[in-house]
């Protein structure tokens, strides 16, 4: 499935007009924050009715992610539309003229490019089909990280995501999918991690995305789903770990900083969709249109390939 989709109308005459902009939302909501029977902080936004002493404060920010938009360009006769990537990776994006009015027949309306990092990459030009009437289109997009033609390839065994010498229980494991039933975490693992458990990168790689504002946590998928604090690491084969449902306010890298193998990441937590403290681990690939995920194998002593699975309690080497 896509990542994100937008729409926008822009109107060409004998002189192009302009393009309607996108604003960058912003975010505020309240924030308990309070320590558990372990002692470690728990941020929510839900008010903590045990007797448990707790801080409130007001939280607010603006969401800054890395994106890909559509800019205008003029060209004679017509206007050029260009993607512009600020991700620092791959990122395959779908367009297509939704509705068109003038539109000359030389113009593509539909297509898909892979844009380079951090990019600005012409998709089309369009041009009326008569120079003297104005023209109308509208025109929707659709963007998603990943080279389409990646493949995993791994040079060695993953590392498991914690601590060395640290182990937690495999909550879930394929075969098993309880809620791991779509393409993109067929392959995925849950560690039931305790809030603030430290999480290691699996792998090296670069950051490609990070999501870190959400302290909230449901089991409605529709609502919850988007509001886990994520962080994505691009490999050298183009593939995709991420490292779900991580604590608020604790993740130490951001997008385009290179990570080494067992780096700290950030800290496990309770976030998005779930119903308790784990951390989701999936490694992806896009399928050219979709992300799917792939096996993955942890490390044993000196390489050697551990076996994972639901109710096992893997030790990180």
């Amino acid at each position: 499935m896509w990542m994100t989709w937008r729409c926008n109308r822009a109107w060409l005459g004998i002189v192009v007009l302009s393009l309607a902009g996108m604003a960058t939302p912003g975010f505020a909501a309240k924030l308990y924050k309070y320590k558990d029977e372990n002692g470690q902080w728990v941020f929510t936004d839900r008010r903590p009715d045990g007797g448990e002493a707790f801080q409130e404060q007001d939280i607010k920010a603006t969401l800054e992610e890395p994106t890909v938009e559509l800019i205008k360009e003029p060209r004679e006769g017509g206007v050029a539309l260009l993607a512009k990537s600020t991700f620092f990776g791959p990122v395959q994006v779908a367009f297509q003229l939704a509705e068109h009015d003038n539109v000359g027949r030389q113009t593509p309306l539909s297509g898909d490019r892979l844009l380079p990092p951090r990019s600005t990459t012409e998709l089309l030009v369009v041009q009326p089909e008569n120079a003297n009437l104005p023209s109308a289109f509208a025109y929707r997009y659709e963007y998603l990280p990943g080279d389409p033609i990646a493949r995993h390839q791994p040079r060695r065994p993953y590392r498991l995501p914690y601590a060395v010498a640290k182990s937690f229980l495999v909550s879930q494991a394929p075969p098993d999918a309880i809620t791991h039933q779509d393409p993109s975490s067929r392959h995925a693992v849950d560690f039931a991690m305790p809030i603030g458990s430290g999480v290691y990168a699996a792998r090296g790689g670069v950051v490609l995305d990070v999501a870190s504002r959400f302290f909230r946590s449901g089991t409605n998928l529709e609502r919850d789903g988007p509001r886990a604090n994520v962080v994505r690491v691009l490999h050298d084969d183009g593939t995709m770990a991420v490292y779900a449902h991580l604590n608020w306010n604790s993740i130490r890298v951001v997008p385009g900083q290179t990570v080494e193998r067992g780096e700290f990441l950030a800290a496990s937590g309770n976030t998005g969709f779930s119903t308790g403290p784990h951390l989701h681990f999936v490694v992806q690939r896009n399928a050219g249109g979709r992300l799917v995920s792939v096996p993955v194998r942890f490390a044993g002593p000196n390489d050697s390939v551990q076996r994972i699975a639901t109710g096992s309690t893997p030790i990180a080497y």
